[in-house]
């Protein structure tokens, strides 16, 4: 049934954007941030980054604001040695922002990751989580 709820519609442009994000040949770390446009009710695009560390990254998030669903391509660096390049979706929904904003950006999520078909999907309530380390500790599990 939640999987099935939709309550904000994703941009057009925006499903193109992360198509082709889907498919980038560059092999640094980059971000696609989005955000929900409460007058529209619809998830828009609102920064990208290229060659963003995960550090960095934090530091331009709102900490009071859920408007963060991100998507991030890392450059992984396996123990055996091996390079990967996972997509991962991240939600960020910080603790102490409006109960109507943290509906919108939840009963929106599972419809963006859809769109984004994206299977590496982490959620965190402190943006202070996001390092390099939580990442590889949640990636871990992908082997």
């Amino acid at each position: 049934m939640a999987d099935s709820l939709v309550v904000c519609e994703v941009d057009e442009t925006l499903k193109e954007k992360l198509k082709k994000f889907r498919f980038r040949k560059d092999t640094n770390n980059a971000a696609i941030l989005m955000k929900i446009d409460m007058q529209q009710q619809l998830v828009v695009l609102e920064e990208e980054y290229e060659d963003i560390s995960l550090d960095d990254l934090r530091n331009e998030l709102p900490e009071r604001q859920p408007r963060t669903f991100i998507v991030y391509s890392y450059k992984y660096n396996h123990e055996d040695g091996r390079v990967s390049y996972p997509l991962c979706f991240i939600f960020s929904s910080p603790v102490g922002c409006k109960p109507e904003q943290q509906m919108m950006y939840a009963g929106s999520k599972n419809r963006l990751v859809q769109i984004a078909e994206l299977t590496k999907v982490f959620e965190t309530r402190n943006a202070d989580d996001l390092t390099e380390e939580w990442l590889k500790s949640k990636l871990s599990f992908f082997r």
